[in-house]
């Protein structure tokens, strides 16, 4: 099991979890940031920290959020990233998995 963002954090990305994260898996995407499955160790520090409630273990992801596990592997791929073994090896890229590239901007206020 992995922990995985979920669409509330899409143009929030607040980022409290990667400040947790003790393995460093969690990185900036464009318009989200996403867990990379293979560096995530299930330790859940993320979760309790999300101040939109976007992170989930995967077993208990709601069910519309179900292709988000997905999205966040897959983003790894779509980005040229692959497994790059931490993020603060990474510069944030703008990329985004196309679901979330996809998602309706929020309309202002």
């Amino acid at each position: 099991m992995t922990y995985v963002i979920g669409p509330p954090c899409i143009d929030v990305k607040d980022a409290a979890c990667v400040a947790e994260c003790p393995v460093d898996c969690i990185y900036v995407g464009g318009r989200m940031l996403y867990i990379q499955p293979d560096e995530c160790i299930d330790c859940g520090a993320c979760e309790p920290v999300c101040p939109v409630e976007a992170i989930y273990p995967e077993a208990f992801l709601p069910a519309e959020f179900q292709k988000f596990t997905e999205v966040n592997a897959d983003f790894f791929q779509i980005a040229g990233l692959g497994t790059p073994g931490g993020a603060a090896y990474v510069e944030p890229v703008e990329a985004d998995h196309p679901v979330v590239h996809a998602w309706p901007e929020p309309s202002p206020t």
